[in-house]
This record gives structure tokens, sequence and C-alpha cells, in this order.
């Protein structure tokens, strides 16, 4: 028996006046998820316990059997793993945006304009940047806004603020320390210097001035956040004794996955976002099931992005196109699948919030409630309860006959 989990990123949400005070995934059309509530059982998850607001990062960890209070150190270590770069220890690293500023130095858009093209380019201007400080900078771009960096060199610390405002029309923020260490002051101040040397670097890029020309937004400034040293995890296939792979968009979870000693996968035109390549997504997952893997980890992100932006129409939309993706994903075999979310980003709030997913799991032995539609408020009746996140291992791994007994 294999074992899959697919996590629709952000698919929980809250009712909404405009739907009648239901949620997206209550008015999308999804014929397929209500299926598998149908023939499965139902449940909803709380990715870390009740009332906490998850990361992707952090949900995921718990997911997958580790806790993420011992394993999170932030979330740059696995940003930059998921895009290929080779973190040692020691290293410190960042998340990014690839962001806009106004010549006063007022972020006007965190996203760049949710830059798709061009940003390869743009990271090779800012990769190996010059500093005073005899600190090697590493900068990548990932999917889309995203791109990673890492400070590589002695007396370095994770202890340091975030450059991010959060929300536009505001300067970056000034980082500083968040302890009292020479490393982490030398952090700091080096960080100021990598976005005030981005701004320079970029203001007057050929990518940023085509991209003005077409009335888009420049992406002419770097904005990190996310510190974090490089943990120590154990493999999960160690773990659990399973041969692990996964498919993801975005560099987060494919780091994840990578610090986690999973196999991944890239699946062209998976961009992250609501016009990610679905298809591809689909083909890549069959194919990948059929190969020597008991253990498949999947994540579709775009309904996440929906919910950031407050577009409510969109994200139902792409609910839908998702559950065409499942209707082909049911005829796999011999599988223990199990559909759910890492949190919710519910369109009122446009972020994430402590609200828990719903969750199903199909297969040949599971115990079949009386849940016939998969949504929030319809999976609370069924069989699972309410669980946590750190249980749904322990599940999967009974489910397939192969977890050890304890006691006699």
């Amino acid at each position: 028996m294999k074992g899959i989990i697919m996590i629709i990123d952000g698919m929980g949400d809250r009712p909404i006046k405009e739907l009648g005070y239901k949620t997206p995934l209550e008015v999308a059309l999804t014929p397929n998820m209500d299926k598998m509530a149908e023939n499965g059982i139902c449940g909803i998850m709380d990715p870390i316990r009740p009332g906490i607001r998850a990361g992707s990062d952090t949900s995921h960890i718990s997911i997958l059997g580790y806790n993420p209070y011992e394993v999170y150190t932030g979330r740059g270590p696995f940003e930059a793993a998921g895009v290929g770069v080779d973190v040692l220890p020691g290293d410190i690293a960042f998340r990014c945006n690839f962001s806009t500023v106004d010549d006063k130095g007022i972020i006007t858009d965190r996203r760049a304009g949710r830059i798709r093209v061009g940003t390869q380019e743009i990271a090779q201007t800012v990769n190996g940047m010059e500093l005073e400080e005899d600190v090697q900078v590493i900068f990548k771009e990932s999917t889309g806004h995203r791109a990673v960096l890492v400070l590589r060199g002695k007396g370095l610390s994770d202890q340091v603020s975030d450059a991010d405002p959060k929300h536009e029309g505001k300067n970056p923020k000034k980082v500083v320390a968040l302890d009292d260490t020479e490393e982490a002051k030398k952090t700091a101040d080096i960080l100021n210097k990598v976005v005030e040397k981005s701004y320079e670097l970029l203001k007057d890029h050929p990518i940023n001035i085509k991209r003005i020309e077409s009335g888009e937004n420049a992406a002419n400034i770097i904005i990190p956040r996310g510190a974090g040293a490089v943990p120590k995890v154990e493999p999960f296939g160690e773990k659990y004794g399973l041969n692990p792979v996964c498919i993801a968009e975005t560099g987060l979870i494919k780091g994840i996955a990578s610090i986690a000693g999973m196999q991944l996968i890239d699946i062209p035109g998976a961009t992250g976002g609501i016009d990610t390549n679905l298809e591809n997504i689909k083909n890549g997952i069959i194919e990948t099931a059929s190969k020597d893997y008991d253990f498949m980890l999947i994540n579709v992100d775009g309904a996440d992005e929906a919910g950031h932006d407050g577009e409510m129409e969109e994200k139902v939309k792409f609910l839908e196109k998702v559950d065409v993706v499942i209707g082909e994903l049911m005829k796999i075999e011999e599988v223990y699948f199990i559909l759910t979310a890492d949190h919710s980003t519910p369109i009122s709030i446009m972020d994430h919030t402590g609200d828990p997913v719903p969750i199903v799991i199909t297969g040949p032995e599971v115990r079949v409630d009386d849940v016939t539609k998969f949504n929030e408020r319809s999976t609370s009746k069924g069989g699972l309860c309410r669980i946590r996140g750190n249980n749904i291992m322990d599940i999967l791994m009974d489910l397939m006959n192969r977890s050890t007994k304890f006691g006699a």
C-alpha cells in the first residue's frame, strides 16, 4: 500500500457574506472531493493546535510528524534548500520578496506585481554582491516574487528581525538584533546593507526598465524575512521506513521535503499561483504514483494565493479546477489518500488564521462515516472528529500496517 497526503494550501476559509455566509469550498462545485468524503472518513484538523495561526512551513513540519517547536528555526533555510542552494551548518538563510519601492523608499507593492518573468536575471545581479564584511552573499530566485538569501561566514546569528513591514505604504523595516550578542548585531548590520544595496543594483536594471515601460511594477528591492539557521532533521525515510517523494510548487515546501530527505519531482509550469499548470501537476502525480515510492507529499498553492489577495471568485474557481484533478487521482489504486489543507487563508482576513481545516482519508479499510460533502462544516461531523497535524502520520502508518505496537 502507498500513502499520499495532498495538501491544498490555504484551502480553509470563513463564511463570507457575499456567498450567503458560506465558505468558498462550500459554494464551489467539487463533486470529486464530495465523492472522497462519501467514500472516506472525515474530520477537521488543527495543523499545530487549536487557535494557532500556522505558517505553511510549521504546518507541513507538523503534518509530516516532526515537532515544529524543535525543528523550526525560521523559514529561510527551507526556502533556500527548496531552490537548490546547498545550505551548510553555520549559514543563516532568509526568505525574500522581490518588491517595489518608490523614489522615497516607500514600498508600493510587496510582491512586485507578482513578477513571473526575469527574476533569474535580477537574482544574478544581487547574487555575490560585495560587502565590506567577510561574508558571502548567496541569492537565488524561487517561484514568482519569492527568492532566498543566504549569508555565509563566521560570527553570524539568526537572531535578527525582519525587513518586511508586511504592508504597503511603509519603508522597509530596519533590521535589529534580537539579543545582545555581537553575532546578532553584526548580522543585522549586514542585512540592512543588503537591502540598501539591492535597491542601488536593481533600480535601473534592464528588466525593471522594461517592466516600467509596460506599466508593470519594478522588482527594484529585496525584502528579507524569516531568518533561520539550518536545522538538524531525522530523515523522513528513516523515521517511518518509507521511500518518500514530494511534488510541490514553492521553494518553501520543496525545501522542507529536501531537508527531510525526500526525492523532489519538478513539474513544468507549476507557478504556485492560480495560473499554475494543474494538468502537468496531475500527470506528474499519476506518473510518480506508478513508480517505486510508497509515500507521496503533494502541495498545490493557488487557493492560498487567492486568499492572500482577497480574491473570492478566484479562490472558488481554483478549488473547482483542483477538484477536476482530484477526480483523476482517485483512480490511483492500492493507496490511502489523505486530502486536507495546511491552514485556513480566509478572504476576509487575507492571511492565515487558526481555524481548523477539513480532512478526509480514503482507502480500502477506512471506517467510512456518513459525511457526503467535503467542506469545513460538513467534515466536522465525521468519524475522525477533530485531530491535530501531528496525528496524521500515525493514522496513516497504522492504516498502512506499518506502525509498531505500543506496549505488550
